[in-house]
């Protein structure tokens, strides 16, 4: 007979009160809540079973040191798998534990999950052995060993795990480590500079690029809108801020493994799927992206463009990101920058965003640099305080996330950095992949650093858009410019700074 010892999360629970973190199930005298899940674990030979998961609500402002203090314990499972929305992970009820008791919550507590030993008892059912023994889950083999002094990781400060809400329909918590939380806020802060003098400042709110980026990491399916007719005096209206953005967005998407299609006005469909081919034949993007239109034929036609059947439990994207893509106006118009109504040139794509906001599951983000954008309705308050024509142009439609850039695509270029970033955070990584012990491999690393932004694939991103009569946003000009600024100095320096910031 071989027999195997299993760390298990009572090991960690000193260490939860140590750091603040009420325990609840002991404040309860129950055994802790365990549940098995819809994920699977990694096969082993003719082991294979779902992960069980023990779960403890610990109150929201102590989810950091919650997730600190039981990372250090490796052997005793180490940190989260999940926090949030139990049904995430395919467990219905919290009330109806496989195993143990079930644990109250207080008002403010949060579901936290972490890996359980049980899931041993599950794969060894799962082999169907002649003879095995095992524990009753929650009465446990105690050794002479102290949890705190068997191998606990030493954390430096830069790997401390912070926890971020990445939405609230459902409740879904992430996580990453402090230094990619300060690499992230560096693009962030570095993409908001503001060459044109636009005083898009005003707009700013921290943190915007760091949620939707790690609310994007977790996704499976997401959809691209840009396009912002504004030269209504040419044709084509478009302007060379936004696509840029988008496909570089895309590149890394696609890298990461996640499907993405771009939606778009009818009216410019063909000349941006021509701009799709054109970008893949250059190098820009790896493989091309779905170019789609949406067109509002009644009441429900956003629902069933989201979702299959017009299900609302069944949304074909999770993630929705609009870059430099005309946002509606409180009256219903679309405008530009100088107050000239556009809305005969734009698709209601908006509507896709404002169904959205009622279904759960599907999270947006809006990317902008003058506050009449779509979804950069989140800062409207803002941008008729402090842009030009602020009370007529500001966009009405609010997105979940809204990421301020002094050049939209530099927005863009900044979501993909920050990608990067996450999926190279093994605490990120960890979490992302539910503790499964799956690790990046040099192939992944090297091609999702092939996809960051670079000068030479930007410069020839403009090329394209030239070529197919797209102009600077606020000049006209026909030429490497993007918002009246040329592409040496000023994007080149911000492409180079950006990269420096992400490969450090």
């Amino acid at each position: 007979m071989v027999t195997f010892y299993l760390g298990c999360s009572f090991g960690f629970e000193a260490a939860l009160k140590a750091a603040g973190v009420p325990v609840r199930n002991v404040e309860q005298g129950k055994n802790v809540s365990m549940y098995k899940t819809s994920v699977a674990c990694i096969k082993a030979g003719q082991f294979h079973c779902p992960m069980v998961v023990s779960m403890r609500p610990v109150p929201e402002d102590k989810l950091d040191a919650a997730a600190q203090s039981t990372h250090a314990i490796s052997l005793a499972h180490g940190g989260p798998v999940h926090i949030g929305d139990p049904k995430l992970l395919g467990i219905h009820d919290l009330s109806q534990p496989e195993y143990g008791d079930p644990v109250k919550e207080s008002p403010d507590d949060v579901p936290v999950f972490w890996a359980c030993g049980v899931t041993g008892v599950e794969a060894v059912q799962s082999c169907k052995p002649a003879l095995a023994f095992t524990h009753s889950p929650g009465c446990m083999f105690i050794t002479d060993q102290k949890a705190e002094t068997i191998s606990p990781l030493t954390l430096e400060p830069a790997q401390c795990p912070l926890t971020f809400c990445i939405s609230q329909n459902p409740q879904h918590y992430s996580m990453t480590n402090k230094r990619a939380v300060e690499q992230i806020r560096a693009i962030e802060e570095l993409v908001v500079e503001d060459p044109g003098s636009r005083g898009i400042r005003a707009l700013f709110l921290q943190d915007e690029l760091l949620k939707a980026s790690l609310s994007l990491s977790h996704s499976s399916s997401v959809l691209i809108t840009t396009g912002f007719p504004t030269h209504y005096m040419h044709n084509p209206p478009e302007e060379t801020d936004g696509p840029p953005g988008a496909i570089a967005m895309a590149a890394m998407l696609q890298a990461l493994g996640k499907e993405v299609v771009i939606v778009t006005d009818e009216r410019a469909l063909e000349m941006n799927q021509h701009i799709m081919r054109d970008a893949v034949e250059k190098g820009v993007i790896k493989t091309a992206v779905p170019v789609i239109s949406f067109q509002s034929n009644g009441p429900d036609s956003a629902l069933h463009f989201l979702c299959r059947d017009g299900d609302p439990t069944k949304p074909r994207f999770d993630h929705l990101v609009a870059i430099e893509r005309s946002g509606r106006a409180a009256d219903g118009n679309y405008y530009n920058m100088r107050g000239v109504n556009i809305k005969h040139l734009v698709d209601p794509i908006d509507n896709l965003f404002t169904t959205a906001s009622t279904i759960a599951g599907i999270t947006t983000t809006g990317i902008g640099d003058g506050g009449n954008e779509l979804g950069m309705g989140k800062v409207k308050a803002a941008v008729k305080a402090y842009m030009p024509n602020g009370n007529l142009i500001a966009c009405d439609v609010a997105a979940d996330f809204a990421i301020t850039a002094g050049v939209s695509n530099w927005g863009g270029y900044a979501v993909a950095c920050a990608l990067y970033v996450l999926n190279l955070c093994p605490i990120h990584w960890r979490y992302l992949h539910r503790g499964l012990g799956l690790s990046p491999t040099p192939d992944q690393q090297s091609l999702w650093m092939a996809c960051l932004p670079t000068v030479a694939k930007e410069e020839e991103m403009l090329h394209i858009l030239v070529k197919y009569g797209v102009r600077s946003g606020k000049t006209a000009n026909l030429g490497l410019e993007v918002d009246g600024l040329t592409f040496h100095p000023y994007h080149s320096d911000i492409i180079q700074r950006l990269r420096k910031l992400t490969l450090a």
